[in-house]
């Protein structure tokens, strides 16, 4: 009995000290106009996993990262960007947009990011298109599907570190007059 106290007490101390992450949105954005240089000192981590899969031609066999399956009959390379894995702020495509890397090595594998009004403007995973069931998205120069439950990825970051690199508070003490 009383080995259950203590694992409820070690779970609760494991949780407190992690990041607390909250969802990036065009308010933070807006608030702190960080350059593209700050921008890159931010740690970024995924809300969602994010699956892309494009069919492979016959001739194209090789794959370095991912795994290739075969899907009806037909060679299929998928990606997967699991929730909570951390990324980088690359450059801006447009106003208000991030390219962000979850690759530790490829900066040419980056998926975009940008405000969304439908879900109180969070920064979600931005597409070529969508259609109902799936979205295009470019990603290491070629062309992936990628599933409708993606567009539900979201940015987070670490908050506690947002507020204390962003903040610069001081509390006056108050005056006092003086007399001769």
């Amino acid at each position: 009995m009383k080995l259950i106290p203590f694992s409820l007490l070690l779970a609760l101390i494991m949780t407190s000290c992690g990041p607390s992450l909250k969802y990036y949105t065009k308010n933070i954005h807006d608030d702190f106009q960080w350059t593209p240089e700050s921008l890159s000192k931010i740690q970024f981590y995924l809300s969602e996993d994010i699956i892309l899969w494009r069919d492979l031609s016959t001739g194209e066999s090789y794959v370095e990262n991912g795994k290739i399956k075969t899907v009806e009959g037909r060679n299929v390379e998928e990606i997967i960007i699991r929730r909570g894995t951390k990324g980088v702020y690359l450059f801006s495509p447009k106003t208000e947009q991030y390219a962000i890397s979850f690759d530790p090595s490829d900066d040419s594998k980056y998926l975009i990011f940008g405000p969304s009004p439908k879900v109180n403007e969070r920064y979600v995973l931005l597409a070529k298109d969508w259609n109902r069931n799936t979205g295009s998205i470019s990603y290491g120069g070629q062309v992936y599907k990628t599933p409708q439950s993606s567009a539900f990825a979201y940015l987070m970051v670490n908050y506690d570190k947002y507020q204390k690199q962003s903040s610069n508070r001081t509390i006056e003490r108050g005056r006092t007059v003086h007399t001769k």
